[in-house]
């Protein structure tokens, strides 16, 4: 006897019918909003790649410089851009940072004020603390198929689905780092008149800077592991690399594209872990 109701059908039924909605009803504003991404990235891919790969290693030792103020780790950043040129792989490591650059400026955008929102209202974080456990739970391969429904293959679906992948983390420790900004500090800056507003832009946001500097450098790594998935989409880059490799059972391929990852993972990472240290330290300073 069959114990199991039938839900698989009724479910798959509701979404691909949901897909079509979108598609026939509103399949012209998707393409404006593709046409509008897709230009911003492209915009920036070109830049970065019109720049000279001396110059483009010298500005990032520059950024790990300021950020760490350490010429140790200037020097560990330069030497592994220098490295990637040397393996082949600027071209793709150019497109992949135009990605996560765009997916990261999105997440920002969106995860900041959800995250303001979610400190500032307890019965909003309840609502969203499942929506976000249920982001961070789906396996990653499964926000392709929407996007590519939604906006084709290329690069502008797999920044979408890259920036659903990355965005919990960056709304989880906005919130937290608002929350955890010392409520004897809020109470003296109302009582000298303060509004909520400047509270939160002048008093909350400012000291919680560490803890949303952390949830940037989490987001940022998603980003990346998500872009080397999307390359199964049309988003190029050094995923593109990595998938050739698994495609034609060469090893060598797929190993030059796994290093190039890794170097940009270490370097995004140290640079922005080192600021978020410095911004730590500032803060424990003043306090």
């Amino acid at each position: 006897m069959n114990i199991f109701p039938d839900i698989r059908g009724p479910i798959a039924s509701a979404t691909n019918g949901l897909v079509d909605f979108l598609v026939v009803d509103y399949g012209d504003a998707f393409e404006a909003f593709s046409n509008v991404l897709l230009q911003g990235l492209l915009f920036i891919e070109r830049g970065l790649r019109a720049v000279p790969p001396w110059a483009m290693i010298l500005i990032i030792a520059a950024v790990a410089l300021a950020a760490s103020r350490k010429p140790l780790m200037a020097v560990g950043a330069a030497a592994g851009l220098w490295f990637i040129g040397a393996l082949g792989m600027w071209d793709q490591a150019m497109q992949t940072l135009a990605i996560i650059l765009v997916s990261v400026c999105f997440c920002i955008l969106v995860g900041l004020p959800l995250g303001v929102l979610a400190a500032s209202s307890r019965m909003f974080r309840r609502g969203l603390i499942p929506v976000l456990d249920l982001m961070q739970t789906i396996p990653s391969f499964v926000y392709l198929i929407p996007a590519a429904m939604l906006f084709g293959l290329g690069k502008v679906p797999a920044i979408l689905a890259t920036v659903i992948y990355a965005l919990p983390p960056l709304i989880r420790l906005t919130d937290l780092g608002i929350r955890e900004v010392d409520g004897e500090v809020v109470e003296a800056s109302r009582a000298f008149g303060a509004t909520r507003a400047q509270i939160l832009t002048g008093v909350q946001i400012p000291l919680s800077m560490p803890t949303i500097m952390q949830g940037i450098n989490q987001t940022t790594m998603l980003a990346l592991s998500m872009v080397v998935i999307a390359s199964m989409i049309g988003a190029r880059g050094v995923g593109e690399t990595v998938l050739l490799g698994l495609q034609r059972n060469d090893s060598g391929t797929g190993l030059v594209g796994g290093i190039t990852i890794v170097i940009l993972a270490v370097v995004i990472d140290r640079i922005t872990q080192a600021y978020g240290r410095r911004l730590q330290r500032h803060r424990s300073a003043e306090a």
